[in-house]
């Protein structure tokens, strides 16, 4: 009884030393809501967006990546990623965001709800 609450206490607190730092949370954490962007005028998301990609040398159609550990592991994996590796990756995360606003608010592409109106 006594080796099942030592082996109890010691799970409890290896899973309380894991939380916020395992690979998997940082991965999700890099998937932002594309509606903070929304209030940006297309012209400054626009420049934002290419900006942000060029800093970290990503293509302006980045996508977050995901690792894909063991079975069962990923909320355990320790996060291993290099500092620069997990920056390159929220940019990532940040660019697919403001990518997806600027393809709802369709920035960049002729308004299609103006037509041209002949002189009469």
């Amino acid at each position: 009884m006594r080796w099942n609450m030592m082996i109890l206490a010691s799970c409890v607190l290896t899973a309380g030393c894991v939380g916020g730092t395992s690979m998997s949370e940082r991965q999700d954490a890099n998937i932002q809501s594309s509606l903070q962007y929304d209030s940006v005028p297309c012209d400054q998301l626009l420049a934002q967006r290419n900006g942000l990609a060029q800093q970290y040398n990503l293509p302006t159609t980045a996508k977050p990546t995901f690792s894909n550990p063991a079975m069962g592991f990923g909320p355990f994996t320790p996060d291993m990623r290099s500092k620069v590796k997990r920056d390159t990756d929220q940019a990532s995360g940040e660019i697919d965001a403001m990518n997806r606003s600027i393809n709802r608010r369709q920035c960049g592409q002729p308004d299609k709800q103006k037509k041209l109106a002949l002189p009469g």
